[in-house]
């Protein structure tokens, strides 16, 4: 093998990055869909920074040895820096040239500065009436003031807000000195200002820039002489302390607190002054190459619901509308559904609703005694957390294991934990150093038979929102050995449990990494002996070395390895002596690909998993996470031509080279354009027009029969 043993996990991240712009940068998507790639873009750097980069900084400014031998610390940052730099002025320029010139053409026009003597004769007075009231300027400081300090009352720069600056100079003062005031665009004004336009058009301006024409009117007696827009990225990646059982939340409360001034790791500003980001930067304790300038708008992913005007559906692809599922069709309630056979939604081809239905029914059928069950990203009004609420308020015994560490989601978390509380609901937050990532929820219904259990496991989120652009599956059964291991689950959250005791199931931290090794380390044993070995994977990311280590081995011995990795990929494929078997695929599309799905040929015996866990560490060793066998026929079926599907693509798979260079796949010869995402969504039309055939005939009731 020529190169390193495996990629930089951070390098990984912008190639991604870079695969998501070049769908933006495609002149045969429609604007507001190349708007949304490239706002998708921007939000990914953002977080990207204060997370990654800002670990990075920490270990750099402690003197730690970088846990990748292969890149040196201040190499990577510097690379990462440029490649960003050149994302940003090809996005940029693209936004500028192509982008907002096309959304004109179709109707939908940003108007920038000068406006006309019409537009300003609305806006400026628009903006004195009932902008100026709103916003409050702040003293900064002067250009020669050194770096703020903890304890010298550092300017309100919080993260990721936006901010004008203005460079004032007293009039009609003889002393040249200089100062800057900032003011804070706050998230709950729209940033969008509609001017109007003839019928079929809309013309917008942005806040910022009423802000930067006529901000001038905060600062009586004072002279403007420059004036810029910035916003600051700071540290997000804080810990909780997790010994402070007894008022966890509020150490939480803490962490948001605390990611509002932490250090600051980078910073984007429009040209203008100089002075103005020279200061900013050195108060700030901000290097040159953390200093980011861009000719457009700030902050692109709080303009991402530009992509949500109405009216403009020409400027988008046509409208998604998610297929009902047969099995759910009618009146039939959920419980008789799965009593039939094991039953599996492909989000977002697939409505979400038999979700959402599964948790109001059991908060209102009196049958239901019992709802458990794990939330880690919920949506803003979430149906699922009203029904658990309902649920609890009608005296049913409900669990809610809520985890307050998903990050960037912790103040919504919160507010959830807090209702959900009031309602009744028992509410564990978390385990302590650990992340509850699984999706699982529980419900338990008396029945003429019994208890039944009737389990729910997805690998993506209980959120409405996402479920309609997130490729996910989700999973319900009511096979006992599941719903043994799904009380043993929720057992070990909420109490002590013999976690051994599960059949099915297999959890991170305690089991599931190396289960994930036993299960391509046999692969490559059956290989090495002369069966065929086969294993297809697919998953957000693969970071794990001891994972690829395994795969390497597997490669070694013959078995043939495809696998569908949509972001990082720190795994080197076809390297000769090492991973020439290996293929590496990464599908971009109008859907976020988000779902886990692992195939083991295992001999001709085939088995299928689907998976809340990346082979990442943080998911096998720093996360509670669940590995869930697929047993029914049916079933199993649906996921082979899923992941075929995804090999089979030519038009928006990329192909990862030894050399770390991803390649877009293109037909070759006679071969016909194909594309995952269009196929799937075709299969599940076409499935929702046939009715699923019964597998059996039984009655559920609604309530038990008399004298029982």
């Amino acid at each position: 093998m020529t190169g390193p043993r495996r990629f930089n996990r951070e390098l990984s991240w912008i190639h991604y990055n870079n695969r998501i712009l070049e769908e933006g940068l495609r002149r045969d998507l429609p604007p507001l869909e190349r708007f949304r790639f490239l706002s998708i873009v921007s939000s990914n750097c953002d977080e990207f920074f204060m997370v990654r980069v800002a670990a990075l900084k920490r270990a750099l400014n402690a003197e730690v040895p970088s846990e990748d031998a292969d890149h040196n610390t201040e190499e990577v940052l510097n690379t990462l820096t440029d490649m960003t730099r050149s994302m940003f002025t090809r996005l940029y320029s693209c936004l500028e040239t192509e982008i907002f010139p096309a959304l004109a053409a179709g109707g939908l026009e940003l108007r920038r500065p000068p406006f006309s003597a019409e537009e300003s004769s609305y806006l400026k007075p628009l903006f004195m009436r009932e902008i100026l009231s709103t916003l409050t300027p702040l003293r900064f400081g002067a250009p020669e003031d050194g770096p703020a300090s903890a304890g010298d009352g550092e300017p309100g720069v919080a993260n990721g807000i936006l901010y004008g600056a203005f460079l004032l100079k007293k009039t009609e003062d003889p002393d040249p000195g200089l100062c800057i005031s900032i003011v804070e665009i706050p998230r709950v004004l729209d940033r969008f200002v509609r001017i109007g336009g003839p019928p079929g058009r809309l013309h917008w301006a942005l806040l910022d820039d009423l802000l930067m024409l006529w901000g001038d009117a905060f600062f009586s007696g004072y002279e403007v002489r420059e004036r810029i827009l910035f916003r600051v990225y700071r540290d997000a990646d804080f810990s909780v302390d997790e010994r402070r059982d007894e008022d966890f939340v509020e150490a939480m409360e803490e962490v948001l607190v605390n990611r509002r001034r932490s250090l600051a790791v980078r910073m984007i500003h429009s040209p203008g002054s100089r002075t103005i980001t020279s200061t900013l930067a050195r108060r700030l304790g901000l290097e040159d190459r953390d200093l980011f300038s861009v000719e457009g708008p700030l902050n692109l992913g709080s303009l991402g619901s530009l992509s949500l005007t109405p009216g403009f559906d020409r400027l988008k692809w046509n409208p998604h509308k998610p297929c009902p599922h047969p099995a759910f069709s009618g009146d039939i309630s959920p419980w008789e559904v799965i009593r039939k056979g094991d039953v599996l939604l492909t989000l977002p081809y697939q409505s979400f609703d038999p979700v959402v239905r599964f948790f109001q029914e059991a908060a209102s059928d009196p049958m239901v005694i019992s709802i458990k069950a794990t939330l880690y990203r919920t949506s803003g009004n979430s149906p699922v957390v009203r029904a658990l609420e309902q649920a609890a308020l009608q005296g049913k015994h409900v669990t809610a294991v809520v985890e307050l560490k998903a990050r960037f989601d912790e103040e919504q978390n919160i507010s959830w934990a807090h209702r959900l509380e009031k309602a009744g609901v028992i509410v564990i937050y978390g385990l302590a150093r650990l992340k509850i990532h699984a999706k699982i929820s529980q419900v338990i219904r008396r029945e003429i038979d019994g208890l039944v259990r009737y389990i729910h496991l997805s690998t993506g989120n209980y959120n409405d929102k996402t479920a309609r652009f997130y490729s996910d599956l989700s999973f319900f059964t009511c096979r006992e050995d599941f719903g043994n291991d799904a009380t043993f689950f929720f057992n070990m959250l909420s109490g002590y449990s013999v976690l051994d005791s599960m059949r099915r199931l297999v959890m991170a931290p305690r089991r599931l990494k190396q289960r994930f090794i036993e299960l391509i380390d046999r692969e490559a044993k059956r290989a090495s002996q002369g069966s065929p070995g086969r294993i297809i994977a697919k998953m957000n990311a693969l970071v794990d070395d001891d994972v690829a280590g395994a795969l390497y081995r597997a490669s070694r011995a013959g078995v043939k390895i495809n696998l569908n990795v949509r972001g990082i990929c720190t795994l080197v494929p076809g390297a000769p002596g090492l991973s020439e078997n290996i293929r590496v695929i990464s599908i971009v599309d109008r859907f976020l690909e988000h779902s886990r799905i692992f195939y083991f040929n295992n001999g001709g015996a085939e088995e299928f998993y689907i998976s809340s866990a990346d082979w990442m560490p943080r998911n096998l060793e720093r996360r509670v996470e669940l590995l869930i066998p697929i047993l029914d026929g049916e079933v199993q079926e649906d996921l082979r031509i899923i992941l075929d599907a995804y090999f089979t693509d030519n038009t928006q798979a990329w192909v990862l080279g030894e050399d770390g260079a991803w390649t877009r796949r293109k037909p070759q010869g006679d071969e016909k354009p194909f594309r995952a995402q269009e196929y799937l969504q075709s299969r599940a039309e076409k499935a929702a027009e046939q009715p699923r055939k019964a597998r059996q005939d039984f009655i559920i009731r609604r309530s038990l029969p008399p004298g029982t």
